[in-house]
């Protein structure tokens, strides 16, 4: 049976044979278009680009290094460049409410014009207004309307003044004040003389006086309807003024875009709002600081200048924006603020727009992992797909408790295809989590982690190697190099029938494979060189290993192997360090004794035992009760133990082992040393596939290679993981010199026979084992220590 179970070199190593590369070197071949063994993932993106209907947004999944952000951008750009060009967008003042801007869509490229335009017509008011203020006809007929005014103004002075002479009084002006004074010889009194008068001629001056100011009070009484009739009619002349001056400025513009309804609107409403603000451009006579060119010119663009928010004049296509943040103002866009004197201020000129602006009409892509990472956004995108609309809000103000008065701009209609890009797992909790999530994305592009190792599939993957090294300006490779990392890729797939699709690390790779080149001044990059790059990576990341290694060997940590021992077995663990695994051989000990307990897991019993090593352990009490005690009761107290474990243990590779070890402890068989057991059990002692087999089994080689090789020791693996082996050379080189070896086995008897070098036993017609087998040694022990449970108990 150990012959039988024993693996041939050929069976630890699927080397890939240069003949299948027909080229020398790869610089003589096509270079690969498309995208290495993802046929599912491309039949799924063709389907959701090409589904127009609500809610076929793509969540592209995958492990990372596949090559998903690649494939998705590629087949997007390709995609969109046959795609119709979306429209400009821009943010106007709203005239009528400046606190809600107005959103107006222009076709592309014209947005960028009417900018200019309007910042034309700008410049135009800037000179056509001012000239127009002094021409003579505008002079003339404001001089006409200030004449009137002081004609009314005169004639009622000039009646007081008649009656005033009559009465010896002279009626003055002084500053704009009117003032009565009595008048001797021609001559206006001075107080000195006024008082040295007789009283009775005092009196008289004074109710003159008197009597004067009340006519003139009643003369002026229509003073105010003058000036404000005054005033109309310069606040019309100037409006006609500024009309007739701007008019023949808009007229052409309006007919430009007649087409855009929303354009021409606001070229109306820009017209009137300028003759209506006129005096706001002109200024004033009364101001003390005349306005300037400047203040007028920021006048102008601050009310009527254009914030062009996306510009799509020079998009090919659709447009295809990815966003590396996914922040909330990163996405749907913000307000900006200025401070002026400690004071924040804002305008429409300040909106700014966020990545599905951009997207708009086109394809948005995100990292659904940095999406989920950021405050408000996540919620805020789902509306945004079921309103169909961008509104630029500030969330955050909701939850400050300070209300600050800001914009409300106009929501831009949005039509946009979301792609998401993100691991499985992150997929599936939001599949569970989040009920509207499916209805948002129904489409799901699922990249594969490994593709079939065929003929063909090898000759794709040459072409793949030849691809990637001119993309990153590397020298050609060798056939043998190809058929090398060909083999690395089965490896890193875990299986001899496949390939891995992790692109990512192979381009690391192919680097490093170049720098070796570099170095050793050859012109292609050869198998020798991806040797030496793998060997350079795990010597970089090996600290860790070598110091477990280098514990066993001093005896920290008690590890055999040679000798036999009861109750004691080397079971496999893997190490996951970051992103590095290695293999590290553990010792697995059992004790038995007479007890109902059943079989204790210490590693459970402490809290370090997760689920599925607790679940191993618990199948071998299934295991025992039918393979060995079907017309007795099984009882039996034992313990089984991970020496030297101080961390969390999971996982149920170690059944295998922890089986072996307890049947050891209970019939006193010993179980030699030089072997390592992983795999794991169902009740019926069937072995189960394990993952990591490469490194365990590479782990306990390194330990016995430096221990010095015997030619007995070896590793006992699932026979369902004999397609996963693709181990290091020098154990392929140690197993054909017969300096180790590997078992595969299918069943737990075939794995006692090995390590304890007895036969199992079959089981008879009658339901016993043949005699001096190990089974039956098993149940006669199990027989006998229910026997002495049951004395214990009739004795009581």
């Amino acid at each position: 049976m150990v012959t039988e179970t024993r693996l041939s070199t050929e069976q630890l190593y699927f080397r890939c044979d240069p003949e299948l590369l027909p080229f020398k070197n790869t610089s003589t071949l096509e270079p690969f278009s498309g995208f290495f063994g993802q046929t599912r993932a491309i039949e799924a993106m063709d389907f959701g680009i090409g589904m127009r209907r609500p809610g076929y947004n793509l969540f592209v999944m995958g492990n990372p290094h596949t090559g998903r952000f690649s494939f998705a951008m590629e087949n997007l750009k390709t995609t969109a460049k046959k795609e119709k060009k979306p429209g400009d967008w821009v943010y106007l003042n709203n005239l009528k409410d400046n606190r809600n801007p107005l959103a107006i869509p222009f076709p592309a490229g014209k947005a960028q014009q009417f900018k200019r335009d309007i910042k034309n017509i700008i410049e135009a008011v800037l000179s056509e207004m001012p000239a127009a203020f002094e021409s003579p006809s505008y002079q003339r007929k404001k001089s006409k309307i200030e004449r009137e005014l002081n004609r009314y103004y005169d004639q009622a002075i000039e009646g007081v003044e008649r009656e005033a002479r009559e009465h010896s009084i002279a009626v003055y002006r002084d500053a704009g004040s009117i003032g009565f004074t009595p008048v001797a010889e021609g001559q206006a009194m001075d107080e000195a003389v006024f008082s040295q008068l007789p009283e009775e001629i005092r009196d008289g001056f004074t109710k003159a006086i008197s009597d004067l100011e009340d006519k003139l009070n009643e003369a002026l009484t229509g003073l105010p309807q003058w000036r404000r009739e005054a005033a109309e009619k310069l606040k019309n002349l100037d409006r006609d003024t500024t009309r007739q001056s701007i008019s023949p400025l808009f007229q052409p513009l309006k007919d430009k875009y007649a087409n855009i309804a929303a354009a021409t609107d606001y070229l109306s409403e820009m017209e009137t709002s300028l003759v209506k603000n006129c005096a706001e451009i002109v200024g004033d006579e009364k101001l003390i600081e005349p306005l300037t060119d400047a203040s007028r010119r920021a006048y102008l663009e601050s009310n009527y200048g254009v914030n062009l928010l996306v510009d799509n004049d020079k998009v090919k296509g659709a447009p295809v924006v990815y966003e590396s943040h996914p922040s909330y103002e990163n996405l749907f866009g913000r307000v900006e603020y200025t401070s002026e004197m400690g004071a924040l201020s804002t305008t429409y000129k300040l909106i700014r727009s966020g990545a599905l602006h951009r997207a708009n009409g086109g394809y948005l892509v995100l990292e659904a992992e940095k999406l989920l990472e950021q405050p408000f956004v996540y919620g805020a995108l789902k509306r945004a797909l079921k309103s169909d609309e961008i509104r630029i809000e500030s969330p955050a103000s909701e939850y400050a408790g300070i209300s600050t008065i800001t914009l409300t701009p106009q929501a831009v209609p949005l039509s946009v295809k979301i792609v998401l890009i993100g691991a499985r797992n992150i997929y599936y909790l939001l599949q569970e989590l989040d009920h509207d999530f499916e209805k948002m994305f129904r489409v799901v592009v699922d990249f594969d982690e490994d593709v079939k190792r065929t003929p063909q599939s090898i000759r794709h993957y040459a072409r793949l190697m030849k691809t990637l090294a001119d993309e990153e300006g590397l020298a050609p490779l060798t056939r043998r190099a190809v058929a090398r990392l060909v083999e690395h890729s089965s490896r890193q797939a875990e299986d001899q029938e496949l390939l891995s699709a992790h692109i990512g690390e192979l381009v690391d790779l192919l680097c490093e494979a170049d720098f070796k080149r570099i170095k050793e001044e050859d012109e292609l990059i050869n198998a020798d060189h991806v040797e030496m790059a793998l060997s350079a990576k795990e010597r970089r990341t090996s600290r860790m290993s070598e110091k477990i290694e280098e514990d066993i060997l001093n005896q920290t940590v008690l590890i055999d192997t040679q000798g036999e021992a009861v109750g004691k077995t080397n079971g496999l663990t893997v190490l996951q360090v970051g992103d590095v695994a290695f293999g590290t051989p553990a010792r697995i000990t059992a004790t038995v004794h007479p007890g109902n307990r059943g079989i204790v897991d210490i590693e459970r019993e402490v809290a370090l035992g997760q689920p599925i090593h607790s679940k191993g352990v618990l199948i071998l009490s299934g295991f025992l009760g039918h393979q060995y005690a079907q017309d007795f009761p099984l009882a039996i107290s034992a313990s089984i133990a991970l020496e030297q474990s101080y961390g969390y243990v999971d996982g149920d590779s170690a059944s295998l082992a922890e089986v072996c070890t307890l049947l050891s402890a209970l019939t006193h068989i010993p179980i030699s040393q030089s072997f390592a057991t992983t795999g794991s059990i169902n009740q019926y002692g069937e072995v189960q596939a394990i993952g990591g087999v490469n490194e365990k089994i590479e782990g306990f080689f390194h330990l016995c290679k430096t221990r010095g090789l015997t030619g007995e020791q070896g590793v006992i693996i699932p026979k369902a993981n004999v397609r996963n082996l693709m181990l290091k050379e020098e154990v392929v080189e140690a197993v054909k010199e017969g300096l180790f070896s590997v078992h595969a086995v299918g069943h737990v008897d075939d794995c006692l026979e090995i390590l304890m070098g007895k036969k199992p036993g079959k089981r008879k017609a009658d339901g016993t084992f043949t005699q001096r087998s190990i089974n039956a040694q098993v149940v006669k022990r199990l027989r006998e220590i229910s026997s002495a449970k049951l004395d214990v108990k009739s004795e009581k």
